[in-house]
């Protein structure tokens, strides 16, 4: 009984407490005009709390019962001071009276710009804040606002906005993402966010829902920026001015003191930057706000017809000025046919400076979606932190939710250029594109399949495809099914069963089924070697440690030779097609093991573990390894094959990278012809990344192999660097590639060959370069041989998704 009682007095404790929770808003608006001060700051006098106000002038504060004085500032306006004894919900407006002062004189050398001088004393400022700071902690608010001209729908994890030949209406909010999170910092460079509850309108899923106060924003007081994945220069970084020109447009004033505005922009208008205005304190010259846009040169592609960003600061604990605030605004349109926009909106409170961080508490994630971050209700959300909505987001939460009322049909979800069509989020079959095929072993082929996709929470998937070549007159099926495990779903237990045709080499063939059929179908040029294969595998796989990845499995499959059993073709109808290249018939029977190394931090989204560079430089190690016993497992061949690749990106200079892919090969014992492995190479006047251009598809192949792929992407800084009128602002990108190997086969494997072969005894080197412009999705490439020449020493391809 006393039990009973306890929990009953508990919960009107509880419930009581809640109730002391009361609502403080109004308006900030300026008293002559009456137009919204957007932005504007709220805080308690005496402590670090407050807020900032909407576009529409309109602030929100969550308080205890008590007595306050509410200050209200805006850059430029006499701040207002309002006592208030709060007891329930209340409304409170404020008019606030512009006003402007003159500053005292600041010291500057003889011809020099006087606004530098202002900068050089914000960068001592800045260096003596970072000088302070070792740690800090807070809380943050974000609000991100999609809009299109027309109406986004969701389908499952995805969303979709059509597309028409012209877009020339209006923007309206078509998505809203809510989140609130907390933030975590530790010297020198240690990040961590938590999201602690998030809602979106009804046609997002929650996944897309990861955008934190902190993990988007850009912060001014730090040297380099990363915006669009290009770094940019801060107007009070260290070196900025040398970067910038700098002009003292006015002198203003908040809380009582002395603020300069100046604008600044690059000195060399070639140079990706900011251009806006810092508003700078006159007396200890911290950067208070921040109102800027990106010039021409970091506007790739002029898509954006507007770029934004407002930022503000307030004094926290040891007079340490942080961001309260985050806005950005983007407008744009690709091509004409597609007009854009995000707004996003952060607020960032109740920090706490030098709090004891642990090392420990830093680990690998740097964003973690809590548990029940999707399960706050409406209760939870009136009593939090927010940026109230404003009337547009009102009526775009009540349009997308009666839109998503709506029932979907099948002709909603419907669409000829699709690969698959769903009838449910979690099932689909073969789309219009998907129907068919053509090759010269299975002729007209078609094709269908099942797709069982996210059931029981996100865990199981199966894939059943079915397809029959008039040609061949062989019926082939292929089935996979996995099931993940774990909190984050990080093990996979899968199954493929399957009787099939294969392609040779396949993992080394960069080109579509699409781009295949349309070559045959026209000029008879198929590229690719077929096989049958019949068989299955299952494999486990998880994750170890968070950066170790181990699995094993088992193979047993059947490989048969195919062969050409067509000669149609729409066009080029006088000519034949080449043979089909046979392979080493026989039954495999092995184990395979596998591991996995990532050192990129982690996003947990609260189903998955996602993994992110974050822009910076990283490296992934793989390798794999296959034992195959004619005695053990009852296979016809008994040989060992490893696999080792080592794959990531090396940041350079500016926005300048080299990407690489390292890959060897091992073998021992005769390996199936089918089962060697096959420099990446291309189809004629095409190319594609991290493949040798001048090799083709299939030519050259091993069973010990040691290869090295590297592109080095200048993007637009070569073309910046010449300072050639015309080409310097022409958002053009040059990538420059180089490619080599080491190739042979074993004195076993060459047995089983069927085919004549070529090894590189020395190492192959071939290299070029490519040029594109950011907007065009193809690329322009030149590749010359440096050795083992003879044909194909120069090859010109078009490097392009497409096909």
């Amino acid at each position: 009984m006393k039990k009973i009682l306890f929990a009953i007095s508990l919960f009107f404790c509880v419930i009581n407490i809640t109730a002391q929770e009361h609502k403080l808003s109004g308006y900030i608006r300026e008293a002559e005009t009456n137009i919204p001060l957007s932005f504007a700051n709220i805080r308690i006098e005496g402590t670090f709390t407050g807020t900032s106000a909407n576009i529409e002038g309109k602030f929100e504060l969550h308080l205890a019962e008590g007595n306050y004085n509410i200050i209200a500032s805006f850059i430029g306006y006499k701040s207002d001071t309002v006592n208030i004894t709060l007891s329930s919900n209340k409304i409170i407006n404020f008019n606030l009276n512009p006003v402007s002062i003159k500053l005292p004189e600041v010291t500057v050398f003889p011809g020099e710009n006087p606004a530098l001088a202002i900068i050089r004393k914000a960068i001592e400022t800045k260096h003596k804040r970072e000088e302070i700071i070792d740690s800090y902690e807070f809380q943050a608010y974000t609000k991100g606002l999609i809009k299109t001209t027309k109406d986004i729908s969701s389908k499952g994890n995805n969303v979709g906005v059509s597309l028409g030949t012209s877009d020339t209406a209006g923007l309206k909010i078509t998505g809203i993402l809510e989140n609130e999170s907390k933030g975590f910092f530790k010297k020198p460079g240690q990040y961590k966010e938590e999201i602690i509850a998030r809602k979106q309108s009804s046609n997002f899923p929650s996944q897309i829902n990861m955008l934190t106060g902190g993990r988007i924003i850009q912060d001014f007081y730090r040297n380099d920026i990363q915006f669009f994945g290009r770094p940019m220069m801060s107007p009070i970084a260290d070196d900025a001015i040398d970067f910038y020109y700098y002009i003292i447009r006015d002198t203003l004033a908040m809380d009582n003191k002395s603020v300069y505005e100046i604008s600044f922009e690059p000195i060399d208008t070639t140079d990706p930057g900011f251009v806006g205005f810092v508003y700078i304190t006159g007396k200890d010259f911290n950067l208070i706000k921040i109102v800027t846009s990106l010039n021409d040169a970091a506007n790739i592609g002029n898509i954006f017809s507007q770029i934004e960003i407002f930022q503000q600061y307030l004094p926290f604990s040891s007079n340490i000025y942080m961001p309260i605030d985050y806005r950005l605004f983007l407008e744009g349109n690709v091509f004409g046919i597609f007009k854009f926009g995000f707004e996003l909106n952060s607020i960032m409170y109740d920090y706490e400076i030098n709090k004891n961080l642990s090392d420990d508490f830093f680990d690998l994630v740097v964003l973690k979606v809590q548990p029940d971050a999707d399960k706050k209700d409406s209760l939870y959300w009136k009593n939090r932190q927010t940026i109230p909505n404003t009337m547009n987001e009102i009526e775009a939460y009540n349009r997308i939710d009666s839109l998503e009322a709506i029932p979907v049909t099948f002709w909603d979800r419907f669409s000829f250029l699709s690969s698959t069509v769903s009838l449910t989020d979690n099932f689909s079959f073969t789309g219009p594109l998907g129907l068919y095929h053509f090759n010269r072993v299975e002729g007209n082929t078609i094709n269908f399949g099942l797709y069982f996709n996210d059931y029981f929470d996100k865990r199981f998937d199966t894939d059943i495809d079915f397809s029959y070549g008039f040609a061949d007159k062989k019926f082939k099926t292929d089935f996979y099914s996995r099931y993940l495990f774990g909190d984050y779903r990080n093990y996979r237990l899968s199954l493929k069963a399957y009787d099939k045709i294969t392609d040779l080499f396949g993992e080394s063939v960069y080109y579509n089924n699409l781009t295949s059929t349309l070559f045959n179908l026209i000029s008879k040029y198929d590229f690719r070697d077929y096989y049958y294969s019949r068989g299955f595998e299952t494999e486990f796989y998880g994750e170890v440690f968070p950066v170790l990845y181990l699995g094993v499995g088992f193979i047993n499959r059947t490989d048969r030779t195919a062969f050409v059993n067509t000669d149609f073709s729409v066009f080029s109808r006088d000519k034949s097609y080449r043979i089909n290249s046979p392979v080493f018939d026989s039954k495999i029977n092995a184990l395979t093991g596998k591991f996995r190394l990532d050192f990129r931090s982690i996003i947990e989204d609260g189903y998955f573990k996602r993994r992110t560079s974050q822009g910076n430089s990283y490296m992934i190690i793989e390798g794999e390894g296959l034992f195959s016993s004619s005695n053990l497992l009852d296979s016809d061949l008994s040989f060992e094959m490893y696999k080792l690749n080592l794959s990531g990106t090396l940041n350079s200079f500016r926005s300048t990278s080299l990407g690489f892919e390292l890959e060897s090969i091992f073998s021992e014992g005769p390996v199936p012809f089918q089962m060697m492995h096959a420099l990446p190479g291309n189809i004629e006047s095409s190319g594609k990344g991290y493949s040798f251009r001048t090799l083709r598809v299939g030519e050259f192949f091993g069973d010990n192999v040691i290869s090295g792929k590297f592109e080095y992407r200048f993007n637009d800084e070569f073309f910046k660097l010449l300072q050639i009128p015309l080409i310097k602002d022409a958002d053009m990108f040059l990538n420059v590639h180089y490619n080599t190997a080491l190739l042979s086969l074993s004195a076993k494997s060459k047995t089983l060959l069927p085919v004549d072969f070529t090894e590189f005894k020395h190492p192959f080197h071939e290299i070029g370069f490519g040029v594109g412009h950011f907007l065009f999705p193809f690329v322009f490439e030149f590749t010359w041989k440096l050795n083992y020449r003879g044909y194909n020493d120069f090859v010109f391809g078009i490097n392009t998704f497409a096909l």
